[in-house]
This record gives C-alpha cells, structure tokens and sequence, in this order.
C-alpha cells in the first residue's frame, strides 16, 4: 500500500488546523465581543460552509485563482505561488472550508465567560489581547480544543473540495480520500479497505476524544 495519501492527509489536516487556530482565535473573540452591525454578516459567511455543497465551494475557488485569472496569476507573478492543483492550494481551501469548526467553538466559549471577568483584567491594566491570552483561552479550554479537534477531524474528511482543486497528484494532492474513490474505481477493494479502515480508527478516536473532553471525563480520570 502507497502511505503517502494517508502522509499528505495528516500533513494538510496540521497544516490547516495550525492556521485555523491563528485566525479562528482573534475572529472568535471579536464575534464574542463586538455589537458591530457587521456581526450578523461575518457570521454568515464564516457560517457558509456548514450549508454549502463542497464543490460550490471548489468551482469558485478555481474561478478565483485559476492561473488565468487575475488574483491567481497575481499571487504566481508576485509570490510564485500556484493555488490550483497544488497543495497551498489545498491547505487554503481547507482553511476556508473548516473555518466555521474552529471559529464557532471558540466564539462559543468566550461568549459563555462573565464579562466581569474579562473587565476585570482589562481594569487592571490588561490590554485586551492579553486579557484574551491570560483570562479568555484558559477558561475555555474544552471548547478551544474541541475546535481543534474537529478541525482536524473535518479536513482528515474532506473530499469534494480537495478534488475539485487539487485532482489526484501523488505526493501533493493525492489525499486519502481521493485514494479510497480511486482504488474503489479500480477494483482494488483491499488497499480501499486499508484506507478506509484508517480513517474510521482516526474519525472514531477524534470523535471519542472531543466528547470525552466536554463530558469532563478526562478531569475525572486525571483527579
């Protein structure tokens, strides 16, 4: 069996988590926070891909940057870059397709803290992003974590927009479930199985650990 689908697989999901991750923080605290006429909107569009078929998400996406268009070949003039068929390419897909699994958890769990707490930081000198580094992420670990994991979760999953943007290149952009369509249309139902069957153990461990955080049964054990 060929490891370098499930390689580029793990690759893409730390990849897009660990940008989720810096830009879900900073846009999940102004969501909890902001009395902006623009809230409703930004929620809307982080809130998007919930509802949005994948491949919507794909066509535009190759509208946007395809090498003939103006802001992909300005990112390849400028930058040396090229989104499509390419695994930046994939990595930034991911991002904006997992986004609302990162940011809705985070903005969940601030929006839950007393706003006596953070005032209070601020009160004493705090500026407000280390009140949201010192008070705000330390009092939401479960639900920090939970984004995290179900961002991983999500892009270890991801199917329709991957092809759509990054075909089946081995080695970059030959993702695991890619490889299972692939090998399913071949016949080749034994290495589809061994795919299939690792991805099930991770999606149940992922799963198994975001509800074992929120039921508090690690604090439990820990104790």
């Amino acid at each position: 069996m060929d490891w370098g689908p499930i390689y580029l697989t793990l690759k893409l999901a730390f990849a897009t988590t660990f940008i989720l991750l810096l830009v879900g923080i900073p846009l999940g605290n102004w969501l909890s926070r902001t009395t902006s006429w623009w809230k409703p909107l930004v929620e809307t569009l982080v809130s998007m891909p919930l509802v949005l078929p994948p491949t919507v998400l794909g066509f535009y996406f190759l509208i946007a940057f395809g090498p003939e268009q103006f802001l992909g070949g300005w990112i390849d003039k400028w930058f040396g870059v090229k989104l499509v068929f390419s695994f930046p390419g994939l990595v930034l897909a991911s991002v904006i397709y997992s986004l609302p699994f990162m940011v809705q958890p985070i903005h969940s769990g601030l929006s839950s803290l007393p706003n006596s707490l953070l005032e209070a930081s601020e009160l004493m000198g705090k500026s407000k992003w280390k009140t949201l580094l010192k008070v705000g992420l330390p009092n939401i670990k479960p639900s920090l974590l939970t984004g995290i994991i179900l961002s991983f979760a999500h892009t270890v999953g991801e199917f329709g927009v991957v092809l759509m943007i990054g075909g089946s290149i081995p080695n970059k952009t030959r993702v695991a479930s890619i490889a299972i369509y692939e090998e399913v249309e071949a016949l080749n139902y034994t290495t589809a199985h061994t795919y299939s069957l690792l991805l099930l153990v991770l999606a149940f461990g992922v799963l198994l650990s975001v509800y074992l955080i929120n039921g508090g049964y690690l604090k439990r054990f820990w104790k």
